[in-house]
Formats: structure tokens, sequence, C-alpha cells
């Protein structure tokens, strides 16, 4: 059997001893330390120590005696309340817990002897939205409802409830133990836009946030500009939202562009990149300079002909437009439809080398830890994959699936690819278990597409990736978002290297969710990792008077039920929510 211990009992250990040397802190205090690559092209503490990427947190509360599941969907979900067209949400059925034993029969006795090796939370898809950037394309709308969204106006209120969901936990629904860290999977902003990148930061590790760009006291986007073919909240037009019920909110857009402030997360986090956060879009290569202009320029185009726009996204949806040559030439051809709108240079794209930057920069550290993930190695080799120390027994390892050159599919590049190996070789050998994470799932990894920065390097799918996985006997589970949608999906290998894939719904369609997991021994020769789902600490019932703080982030997830054309599967059923996944580990 591997090692195994609770994560919340500070024992002194060989690799805590190690990871005490490296500048680690004790696990009970839920810290994590980032490792980069070494000499030998292996993650090492050492290395982390060179780099001086140890944690800084604040103190975790004691672990309490007994299972945490308030503030979890174990105790409640939204739910729609009875009604025609709009439907107003309230307090709905909890949903069960549903064990899983594809992969390994669970023992009777587990439940008592069961001790707790880490737990964490992951957020995905976060989509922090400029809903005023010129480079959006709301006119797409009647083709895909990711293009407009009626709730999206209000993603930073909603994200804030997130965070205040997460440090409200008094631990882990099952084990009650100490939750570790939050990693984000990728899809953090929504248009690859410096503003948005700002906004997620202050979002994580505190602070305050104007989610406004451009005019500084006006909103300047399409739910002012007249057009029936979105929600036009402040006024008595009767769009096509309207008539499907959708309310008249009297100052709902000041309220959306207002100040707001973030307590930041009580817990160090981790990053992890998303092709929102990589290309403008999130599916056209970045750095054409024609997109960069017109990204902090004066003009917006709100509405264009539906056949032109159907042409353009079924070509984006078949992957002819990598670079966004047909795109290009649609902006330049609708310049005379264009409406004016305030310039601003914050809405610029950010660089992998500026996103890597900031996240690094001082002002963003919060509880930890500097760089959240990224180092001062990553600027150095233009990299954004790194592993952690998740506890004395797990690993943590972030991928970038994003592909430079251009789509929202993904893959890696064989650099990439055999850093994996190798960290998951040295994993099997240390008899450590790992996490992996990142934002696409196995079945978005079909973007093949050369990086035009690496000539000549072959990229990677997902079933290459799988192969890779089911390999090593020390990987868990991969955890990634992007579908936004909740599936879990077992993966079978021989050799005790079966692991799971947990993939989560986003936080900007609905049902806006997160997840808690737990890794647990359950000194039978299994593991079990527990999933739960929480949403944000917003009531279920929204108040149409109440534009505060948290009446708008009660209102985004009940826009978000409603969002026309929105996918009604994503909850995915009981058995991709709240769940016991079993897995043998002998």
């Amino acid at each position: 059997m591997p090692r195994s211990r609770s994560a919340a009992t500070a024992r002194a250990l060989d690799r805590r001893s190690l990871l005490a040397a490296a500048g680690a802190v004790s696990l009970s205090a839920g810290i994590g330390l980032t490792l980069r690559a070494g000499a030998g092209g292996t993650a090492s503490a050492a290395d982390s120590a060179r780099g001086g990427a140890g944690a800084v947190s604040r103190r975790a509360p004691a672990a309490p005696p007994a299972p945490c599941t308030g503030g979890t969907t174990l105790a409640a979900a939204a739910a729609p309340r009875p009604g025609t067209g709009y439907r107003r949400l309230g307090d709905g059925p909890a949903w069960p817990r549903v064990v899983r034993s594809e992969l390994a029969a669970p023992g009777a006795r587990r439940a008592g002897r069961r001790t707790a090796l880490a737990a964490f939370v992951q957020f995905t898809d976060l989509h922090l939205v400029d809903v005023q950037h010129p480079l959006r394309y709301e006119y797409l709308r009647a083709e895909t409802g990711s293009a407009w969204r009626p709730q999206e106006a209000l993603s930073v209120a909603g994200a804030v409830s997130l965070v205040e969901r997460v440090n409200a936990l008094r631990g882990a629904p099952v084990t009650g133990s100490p939750l570790h860290f939050v990693m984000t999977t990728g899809d953090n902003t929504d248009n690859n836009s410096r503003t948005e990148l700002d906004w997620f930061l202050k979002v994580m590790s505190g602070g305050r946030v104007t989610p406004n760009s451009g005019h500084p006291t006006r909103y300047e986007g399409v739910q002012n500009s007249g057009l029936k073919l979105y929600w036009q909240p402040d006024t008595d037009l009767r769009d096509a939202d309207k008539m499907l019920g959708f309310p008249r909110l009297d100052g709902f857009l000041d309220a959306a562009i207002r100040e707001l402030r973030s307590p930041g997360l009580d817990l160090p986090w981790y990053s992890t990149v998303g092709n929102h956060d990589a290309l403008p879009g999130g599916c056209y290569a970045p750095g054409d300079s024609f997109f960069a202009e017109f990204a902090v320029g004066g003009r917006k185009l709100m509405s264009l002909d539906a056949s032109v726009g159907a042409a353009l996204w079924k070509n984006v949806r078949k992957g002819g437009d990598p670079g966004g040559e047909a795109w290009r030439e649609v902006l330049r051809s609708q310049a005379r439809r264009m409406r004016a709108v305030t310039p601003d240079e914050g809405r610029a794209p950010f660089t992998p080398a500026e996103y890597l930057r900031a996240h690094l920069d001082p002002a963003h550290t919060g509880p930890g830890p500097v760089g959240h993930g990224y180092s001062q190695a990553n600027v150095e080799e233009g990299t954004r994959y790194y592993a952690f120390r998740v506890a004395d027994d797990v690993l943590g390892v972030s991928l970038d699936t994003t592909d430079p050159g251009g789509h929202y599919e993904g893959s890696l590049g064989t650099a990439q690819l055999k850093w994996l190996e190798r960290t998951l070789a040295a994993a099997d050998r240390d008899k450590d278990h790992v996490v992996v994470f990142s934002h696409h799932t196995s079945r978005t990894m079909r973007n093949l597409r050369e990086d035009p920065h690496r000539p000549g390097e072959r990229r990677h799918g997902g079933d290459e990736v799988l192969a890779l996985l089911s390999g090593h006997r020390s990987v868990l589970a991969w955890v990634n978002g992007h579908s936004h949608k909740n599936e879990i999906t077992p993966h079978a290998a021989s050799g005790d290297r079966s692991f799971w894939e947990v993939s989560t719904a986003s936080h900007v369609d609905f049902p806006q969710l997160a997840r808690v997991i737990e890794i647990v021994d359950n000194h039978d020769g299994t593991l079990s990792l527990f999933t739960t789902l929480i949403e944000s600490a917003a009531p279920y019932r929204t108040d149409f008077a109440d534009l505060s703080r948290t009446g708008l982030a009660a209102l985004y997830r009940e826009l978000a039920f409603n969002a026309p054309g929105a996918r009604t599967t994503l909850t995915g059923d009981p058995g991709d929510r709240n769940t016991e996944l079993v897995l043998e580990k002998g």
C-alpha cells in the first residue's frame, strides 16, 4: 500500500521534513508547494525552494468532528418554482450521493476505516466577462448560446458570491478535513482581455473590482442598444427575451457596472489556463494586430445578417478559420453598421508572458502561493504547466491544453507530454498519488494544429493523454472543465492503473457550480474520491428590487436558468454530481 495518513495530521515524516526544508508549511494549514522542472526535467522540492514558490496562507480552521454538508448540494439545490415562461427559482431537493463502483468494489467496512489524504475545491469556467468588449460576437446569438447570455453582465458578482461560499465552508463534506486549496481549471476570463484578467485576480485574492470598461460611468453595449435581439432590462422595449417573460429592471445596467469588493479566498489557490484565457474569442490564434487594435478601439458590431453569421459560425465549428481571417473580413465589411463606444487600452489582449507575470504580481498573491502555481521559470521557458505538492502523498499536476494555433478544442505539445511522462514516472517511484488538472476534457482534445511558436513540434490529443495516464499507477483522477457539464467517466486499466475523469459544470451557465473533491484511503486496498457540488452563497429566491451585490448574484443564477437556448443537460446525471468514486490502488 502507498503511505497513507490523515491530511490534518502534522506528524514529523521524512517527506514532511523535505517539504519543510524547501519552505513548505504544515498541511494542517492547507498549504501546497509549487514544483517546477529541475535539471532532469522532473519537478522537485529543491527546485521550488530555489524558485521561491512556497505558499503563504491564512490559517485554516480546525477540522470539525463531523462531516460538513451545510452549504453544499447535499443539503439543497436551486430548482425552478411552478410556473410557465420566465421561471423563478427557489429551494429544491438535495442531490444524493451516488457510489460509483465501475473501477473497484466498495468494501462494506470502509466508512469506519477511512482517513483523509487531501481535500480541495475546483472552480472552472468562471468566464468573467467584459460585456462591452468590441471583439465580443454577441450577434452570433442565434448560432450559439455562448455568444451572448442575458446573465453575463453579472459574472463578477456571481464569482464573488462563489468565493464567499467557499470561505463559509467549515470543512470537507465527508471527512470534515480542512480544505487545502482551490484550483481553477481555466476559462477564468472570456475575451483574453487585460481588464478581465485583473478582475479575475482580484476576485480570487481580494480587492475592489469595477466590472466596467470604456466610458467610466456609462454602460455601452448590446443591452442598451435598442436591438430586440438582446434583453433590454432598463426599457419597455418588447425585445425577444421580454417576449419570453424576462422582466424590466430599472437600474440594472448601472448596478451591473458598479464597483464591488471581493473578500478573496481564505485558501491558497492555483490557476490553470483555458482557451478563453489564451485566444481572442476563445477560438482564434493570438497575436493578430488587427484584432489587438480593434479590441481597444471605439467601434463595436452589435448586429449581423443572419446568413452571414450562420456561415461564420459553421466555419468556426468545423475548425476552418483558426487564424480568424473570415472573422476579420466580416468586421471590415460591417464597418458602417458599427456603433461608437469609448476606446479603452485596458481591453487589449494579454500575452502568455503577461498572464504569468500578472499571477506572479505580489498585489495578487492573496493567501498564496506566490504565482498561484506559476513560477519565474514558467516566464523564462514560455510554459504554463507545473506540478505542486498537495499533501504528503498527493501531487497535483496542472496542464496547458490550449492550442496557440487556434480553435476552441485543445491538445498538448510533445515537450509538455514528455514532461508529464517524467513527472508521473517520478510519482510512481515515490509512491505518490497524482491528480491531473486541465481545462479541456479527453473528448475535446482533438485539435492538433501546430503551435506557431514551436514549429515542427507534434501535438497530441486526448486519446494519447489517456493512454499516458493509464500507464501510471500513481494517477487517481483527471479533473477538468470546458464542456460546462457535469460528467464523471471511469477509465479502466490493468494493474491498479485505472483512474476517474471528473468534468465539472461552469459558473457562467446554469446550474453554476463548483466541486469539492476529497481523497481518502479506505485501508482495504482501495481509495475513494468524494465529489460534492456547491453553489454560490447567493439566495435561491430573487427580488427584482434588490440590486445589491447579493441580489445581483442571485439574479445571475436565475437569469442563467432562463437563458433562451441554454442547454438543459449541464447538471448531468446523479452519478455525475455528488459521488463516491472507488479505486483499487493496492
